[in-house]
């Protein structure tokens, strides 16, 4: 069966909510937006290509601090209105220079930084 991202349920925005994750160690890296042709750009370069809600543009990750992410395999959930990218992921994630955007957990009540920024 033919993948068509038009077969996906976006919101009344015509986004998708984008999970990456990197493919190899399991690290739940970032959430993100796509519309269908940030999908189909997605799948047709190998690069992962987000739609920046607050610029209302393409951003291709990485494009600007060299932090890309290489998409390793999308998958899709069951409800067909969220994408999981598997990546391979060149750097930090966050924009905040760390690994994850997800650095700070909630522990006996009280917010922990559990992960600190990536030296330049």
């Amino acid at each position: 069966m033919t993948f068509d991202p038009q077969s996906l349920r976006y919101d009344a925005a015509g986004l998708i909510p984008c999970i990456a994750q990197d493919h190899a160690r399991g690290d739940v890296l970032m959430v993100a937006w796509m519309n269908a042709e940030a999908v189909e750009r997605t799948l047709a370069t190998g690069r992962v290509t987000y739609w920046s809600r607050s610029r209302a543009a393409f951003w291709v990750k990485g494009e600007s601090s060299g932090h890309v992410q290489r998409l390793v395999e999308l998958r899709v959930d069951c409800d067909r209105d969220c994408l999981l990218a598997l990546v391979e992921q060149s750097g930090p994630a966050c924009h905040t220079n760390r690994r994850s955007c997800f650095y700070t957990a909630i522990r006996d009540g009280a917010e922990v930084e559990i992960m600190r920024p990536e030296a330049d």
